[in-house]
């Protein structure tokens, strides 16, 4: 699979991109309160990923929220996952690139953005519960 193809996905998706750079676009979707939505395609895989938040300082937070991802990931994320990127929580998605569809990549799109978008409140707890504990 090429760029051009990943490309034409976005197109005929209607979705608000940007292009980053060689197989690197952004997703910008004012509607579903997910914005930011980098796709990167390197091959054999093409790889959805989303910044949600900072991890709270509080260690005790931490770890309650490492659970909080943990149990998600267990139970209601379908294919994509919840993890940790340096001092993020991120979302990800990743597809092998070879028989790719414009069905497939829709629905990984739509996957990540009705995860986070289910899971913004009880997430966003954890963020919000450390920014009161500096106060």
């Amino acid at each position: 699979m090429d760029n051009d193809v990943i490309e034409g996905y976005l197109i005929n998706s209607g979705i608000t991109y940007e292009s980053l750079g060689e197989g690197m676009w952004v997703v910008h979707d004012e509607f579903d309160t997910v914005d930011n939505i980098i796709i990167q395609h390197s091959d054999p895989l093409v790889m959805f990923r989303v910044k949600l938040m900072e991890l709270p300082e509080d260690p005790a937070l931490q770890a309650a929220l490492f659970r909080k991802l943990l149990e998600l990931n267990a139970t209601e994320m379908l294919t994509g996952a919840y993890g940790i990127d340096s001092d993020a929580v991120v979302a990800v998605e990743t597809l092998q690139a070879e028989n790719l569809d414009l069905n497939e990549f829709q629905a990984a799109i739509d996957g990540l953005t009705m995860a986070i978008t289910d899971h913004y409140d009880e997430l966003k707890r954890f963020h919000s519960a450390d920014s009161q504990a500096g106060n």
